[in-house]
């Protein structure tokens, strides 16, 4: 098999050529066809990531067939077609994760690989109308955006959404799934590329934060029930301002670090709900691939590397350009 390792913090994966994977019991081995990437992928190769253990095989996505069983394994899944739930030991609240909780691609080996071992409960079947690319890109951003909009969001039809820095992983999907809930969506970023493409999914406008005051013009238009939020950061109490009363605001990121204050009267006053997500569980992926096949949500892949050249994808991600995924492939 062949893989891309991170052996030191700051330093491009390594391509190594690795002995062949054998299951152990209850696991299988899946051929990767393609793998995406995560914002946490880049984190890692940085070392800002907690629990890092290197030398470590990176990669949370993927998605390919099963070429072997261990032993209590259904022999019936060899050559199905499957992806990856790639968040192992949830636990058994699904308010929240458990202590045990994980994440595949560190510390387990994960995807960015010709081929991967897993718990036979972590396999779901591919659904049909993705290609592999668009499969590779489903699994931890959906699962993610699915448990901030519906399980934490509790989104209802009719109901404004804002969708802040669209074009990620996490927000794109949050942008469609809210779109075929039926919500009016809208959306923030920097770029009027990525808004525009942002409309083209079906989000009503948006609106560019480095505006100073940008949600004054939302709010002429509509103040936001649910508000999908990872940035955190200087920018928080605008959203505290911008929610309606009574609303909620999701967090499942802070990628601009913590508010430097929150104002603590809006939130009483205007009685809003500030909620945390992450990843998701069991369950939580389920639903989400129902969602997935029921409506035929295509996945948004931005561009598609060889896995030999998986340094250039991981480099790309700290300028953040992309608008969805980026896929390795095997092909």
């Amino acid at each position: 098999m062949k893989c891309l390792t991170l052996n030191t913090i700051k330093s491009p994966l390594e391509l190594q050529q690795r002995a062949d994977l054998t299951p152990g019991p209850g696991e299988v081995v899946v051929q990767i066809k393609a793998a995406a990437l995560n914002r946490r992928d880049y984190w890692i190769t940085l070392g800002m990531y907690p629990g890092i253990e290197l030398p470590c095989v990176l990669g949370s996505d993927g998605a390919g067939i099963v070429t072997n069983c261990g032993d209590g394994v259904d022999s019936a899944w060899i050559d199905r077609e499957v992806i990856i739930d790639p968040g192992f030991d949830w636990g058994d609240s699904p308010g929240a994760q458990s202590p045990r909780f994980n994440i595949m691609g560190l510390p387990r080996d994960g995807t960015f690989a010709t081929e991967v071992v897993v718990p036979v409960q972590q396999l779901h079947v591919r659904p049909e109308h993705l290609d592999w690319h668009e499969s590779a890109a489903l699994p931890l951003a959906g699962v993610t955006a699915y448990r901030a909009v519906f399980t934490q969001g509790h989104l209802q039809a009719g109901e404004t959404v804002l969708v802040t820095g669209v074009g990620g992983g996490v927000a794109t999907f949050a942008l469609q799934f809210a779109v075929t809930a039926g919500a009016n969506v809208w959306v923030t970023s920097s770029s009027p590329t990525k808004i525009d493409r942002a409309v083209a999914l079906g989000a009503q406008g948006g609106f560019d934060y480095t505006i100073e005051g940008w949600w004054k013009q939302m709010a002429r238009v509509g103040a936001p029930a649910l508000i999908i939020d990872s940035a955190g950061g200087a920018g928080y109490n605008a959203l505290l301002s911008l929610a309606d009363a009574g609303g909620r605001i999701v967090n499942y990121g802070s990628t601009a670090g913590p508010p430097k204050k929150v104002d603590l009267f809006k939130l009483f006053w205007k009685q809003l709900h500030l909620i945390g997500s992450t990843m998701g569980s069991p369950a939580d992926f389920a639903a989400m691939l129902e969602l997935v096949k029921k409506h035929r949500i295509r996945p948004v892949v931005d561009a598609v590397f060889p896995l030999e050249d998986g340094n250039s994808a991981v480099s790309r991600m700290a300028s953040s350009p992309q608008f969805g995924k980026y896929v390795l492939t095997n092909d």
